[in-house]
């Protein structure tokens, strides 16, 4: 999916005033920004041809041809929809710029949410997109007005449409146990923290060469750990650096949740029952260990994805071994049902806008709209009917075919090339309609990441999408000091990994608060809460 290269796609905040004045003194408009284009009734989705332009802002992004692959191919001859790539050529802050300068914008820009869309929303060169959400209602359906409304620009009005939004938990984080390892230290209870330490003490003994607890690469895993220390206590609060309390964004360095977390951590790294490169990892060395077996307990954000890898590997040589997916461990007394190491946002990765410059903004939305919905999603993921799905369930889920499990090279290669159509993603019916396919399978051939999300990741991912655009632009002072308080938190974290006493971790912790706090968190602190307070009226609709 487009959305795992999420990380790859910056450099367009970056860009220099001089552009943002360029932008702002566009005013060659087709169309004045406070004024929607009506649907149009002359119109026929299916019907009427429609060929628009379409330019993806990233370094990474390449459209494949149109129309040479089966899927775009079919939707090119079944739904008359043409459209012409405008190549970044990995230069997309330069090909940005230079289309802005000139007032030579495509059709459609995919990108992300944020400055660079608000910028040319006050030019005027956006569509507002509300005029079409009841004639085409597949994105209202799926994606849901609170959803809708976190997306709306200060004037109230929708210029974006998201891309892999979901209205249901996603994530691939959590812990799994090595199952040979498990059962042969019969299978203790493993529930608490304290079963926990009882079971790596145990490790530990029987299986010098086995690491006790890895928790990735990075600090993922404390984040894992800090989730069950309190309740409703996601792991994103330790990379938001905040803590919700009442109305009110709160340090997170004063969380008991957290400092019980450090200390925890700190006094099993003691204990060597933690990985002692925690830190320093890389994670091709993470993947090595877990594939050749030689880690007891793994905690991270990747467990689902990383576990069926290693899965895989280890029973071709014995196919009794591999990980089995846990419910998240917690402390005594902490409700297991509100534990959440996942967290999701149902506004998604980045977005379409539909600029001034297109000669039918309408087609353009019923496309996009399509695409969202059952048929589009369909047809662009997995190809037209025939091809690796034939028929539909109860949920309008492909049921899969023979050729789907057979033909494993040729259907990679085929959703490698419609990757790059996938603009409109709806991930609660990519998801549910993969979940569905795997349980319909015998048990042993079932997908192991597949099954872990929907038993595990998915009912312990918390919505965060309210704390949605928190973060100040960096050029302000709030921006510097949420960058230096990010840097403070990250020292933090691994002075406490490597403290020699929990009085130590405890004096590391008050150090960097009163790092933080003179690095301005709390200003930081009081404009996050507004943006926060303002997001929870925007998702009422207020």
């Amino acid at each position: 999916m487009l959305w795992k290269k999420k990380s790859r796609a910056s450099g367009l905040l970056a860009l220099t005033l001089g552009i943002a004045a360029v932008v702002s003194g566009c005013s060659d408009k087709k169309q004045e920004n406070g004024s929607a284009s009506p649907a149009n009734d002359a119109f026929v989705f299916g019907e009427t041809p429609l060929s628009f332009s379409f330019y993806g802002n990233y370094d990474w992004y390449t459209m494949q041809p149109w129309g040479e692959d089966p899927a775009t191919k079919w939707i090119k001859e079944n739904k008359k929809v043409t459209v012409t790539p405008v190549p970044a050529q990995g230069a997309s802050v330069q090909k940005f710029n230079t289309m802005v300068a000139s007032d030579d914008l495509p059709d459609v820009l995919f990108m992300d949410r944020g400055p660079l869309v608000e910028k040319l929303r006050q030019a005027g060169k956006l569509v507002p997109l509300d005029p079409y959400l009841d004639k085409y209602p597949n994105l209202k359906k799926y994606a849901g007005e609170e959803t809708l409304n976190m997306l709306r620009s200060d004037d109230g009005k929708l210029y974006q449409f998201p891309n892999w939004y979901t209205s249901t938990p996603m994530g691939n984080g959590g812990y799994m146990v090595n199952k040979k390892i498990y059962k042969e230290l019969g299978s203790p209870k493993l529930e608490t923290f304290e079963d926990l330490r009882g079971y790596l003490k145990l490790v530990k003994e029987k299986y010098p060469d086995i690491v006790p607890l890895d928790i990735g690469y990075g600090t993922q895993g404390i984040s894992i750990l800090f989730s069950g220390f309190g309740e409703d206590r996601t792991g994103a609060y330790t990379s938001y650096g905040f803590v919700p309390s009442g109305d009110k964004l709160t340090s997170l360095f004063s969380d008991s949740a957290f400092k019980e977390t450090l200390t925890f951590a700190s006094s099993l790294f003691r204990e060597k029952l933690i990985t002692q490169d925690a830190l320093t990892q890389t994670r091709d060395q993470v993947v090595e260990k877990l594939n050749t077996g030689k880690v007891a307990v793994y905690a991270s954000y990747d467990t689902s994805d990383l576990g069926s890898q290693a899965t895989v590997e280890l029973k071709k040589g014995d196919p009794e071994a591999g990980y089995e997916m846990i419910w998240p461990l917690r402390k005594e007394g902490v409700d297991p049902n509100k534990v959440y190491p996942n967290n999701y946002d149902t506004i998604g990765w980045n977005v379409n806008v539909i600029t001034t410059a297109a000669d039918n903004p309408e087609g353009i939305f019923a496309y996009l709209d399509w695409l969202t919905g059952e048929e589009g999603e369909r047809i662009i993921f997995w190809g037209p009917e025939g091809l690796y799905w034939q028929g539909t369930d109860e949920n309008g889920a492909p049921n899969w075919t023979e050729k789907f499990k057979t033909d494993v090279e040729e259907r990679t290669k085929f959703m490698a090339i419609t990757d790059s159509f996938q603009w409109a993603g709806n991930t609660s019916f990519i998801d549910g309609s993969k979940a569905s396919n795997n349980m319909k399978l015998p048990e042993d051939q079932r997908d192991w990441a597949a099954e872990a999300q929907l038993t595990i990741a998915w009912k312990t991912s918390y919505n965060t999408t309210q704390f949605s655009n928190l973060a100040p632009d960096s050029s302000t002072a709030e921006g510097k000091a949420l960058q230096k308080v990010a840097d403070i938190e990250t020292s933090v974290i691994a002075k406490s990994l490597y403290a020699g006493s929990d009085a130590e971790v405890e004096k590391i912790i008050a150090d960097g608060e009163a790092a933080a706090n003179k690095a301005g968190y709390q200003k930081l602190l009081d404009y996050e809460t507004a943006r926060w307070q303002a997001n929870l009226k925007k998702m009422s609709g207020e």
